[in-house]
């Protein structure tokens, strides 16, 4: 079997390299390193230039200014059975591409899904790191058990490379990971998820970088809804997607308007969310050895309340209005 990893890089001079040497300190060798710099204006190339003897660089001299047409231009060079798809600004842990091969070893096995981890950097980074602690470790298993994943992560997706050719990405949603998910679905094949195949991703460390960040996220995710979930094609699916969209409108909803009903309510249903938060945070500090998730519930609530008004502001310009966005965010970076 043989792996390769692509890598989509625009801009990534203070992470490329981490990120580099992280695929490179596998315990199982990847058998390609793919480098597509998509048209980056910093010190991006001069840093990939140094690796020249370990990895492969597919230069795009203007950038697509799309990370999905990044990748297109850069499957036609991916030479092996199977292609991990990561992002300049994350690290794989060292045995992901040996957790990657294990779960291919079943013929059945179209694309997998690894476990996402969030760097630490500041408040922002640890509510983020929170958000996928319990998402990975309650949500996503229960998305598993319904053979029905909802998204591969962008950051830490592997996939058959002769698949992925074939579907190939269509370029009219913000969201192409959970895009490209829904047509694999469509197939009937099985994805799998592998809380082992662990990566460290970069998540927005501003407060702006943020709310960029989840508009894109939260209007791909109803642009991907309105294209591929209209009609839900099994039982599973149409609860999953019934309990993330109907329960996310309604919570959202409520939040806001309660106050304007009836002020105990509104008061319940802020302490209520604040006893579920508190014992989340609890559950995920353990799981990840993070108590600092404890100190972060205020920040944490707050977010709570910011996603819930970028997500009925994009249900509003999406579903609502049909107007559709497709300008690309690319967040700042931190140093590694």
């Amino acid at each position: 079997m043989r792996i390769s990893i692509v890598i989509p890089c625009h801009n990534e001079e203070k992470s490329i390299a981490k990120c580099i040497d992280s695929c490179l300190a596998q315990t199982r060798k990847a058998d390609q390193i793919l480098v597509i710099n998509d048209g980056s204006t910093d010190n991006s190339r001069k840093i990939l230039e140094t690796y020249k003897k370990d990895i492969e660089v597919l230069t795009i001299p203007v950038a697509t200014g799309n990370k999905s047409r990044a990748q297109e231009k850069g499957l036609s060079y991916v030479t092996g059975d199977i292609f991990i798809a990561t992002d300049g600004d994350t690290l794989l842990d060292k045995n992901f591409v040996k957790r990657i091969e294990e779960d291919f070893k079943d013929p059945k096995v179209i694309a997998v899904g690894g476990y996402v981890k969030s760097l630490r950097y500041n408040w922002l980074t640890a509510c983020r790191a929170l958000d996928y602690t319990v998402g990975q470790n309650i949500d996503k298993l229960a998305q598993d058990y319904v053979n029905y994943m909802l998204v591969i992560p962008g950051a830490a997706g592997a996939f058959r490379t002769n698949i992925f050719k074939k579907l190939g990405f269509d370029h009219d949603t913000l969201t192409e990971d959970l895009d490209f998910t829904y047509k694999l679905h469509k197939l009937g094949h099985k994805i799998k998820y592998d809380r082992e195949a662990i990566c460290y991703t970069q998540d927005p460390a501003d407060f702006s970088s943020y709310v960029n960040q989840m508009r894109r996220w939260f209007g791909g995710g109803w642009q991907c809804f309105m294209k591929h979930a209209s009609v839900p094609s099994r039982p599973g699916m149409a609860l999953e997607l019934s309990l993330i969209y109907g329960e996310g409108l309604v919570f959202s909803l409520l939040i806001f308007l309660l106050p304007f009903i009836n002020i105990f309510f509104a008061l319940t249903l802020l302490f209520s969310n604040l006893v579920i938060v508190l014992a989340l945070a609890i559950f995920a500090g353990a799981k990840e050895k993070r108590w600092d998730f404890l100190l972060i519930l205020p920040q944490y609530l707050f977010l709570k309340y910011v996603n819930a008004w970028i997500y009925l502001e994009q249900f509003t310009k999406e579903v609502v209005l049909k107007r559709k966005n497709m300008a690309w965010f690319h967040p700042d970076r931190v140093r590694i």
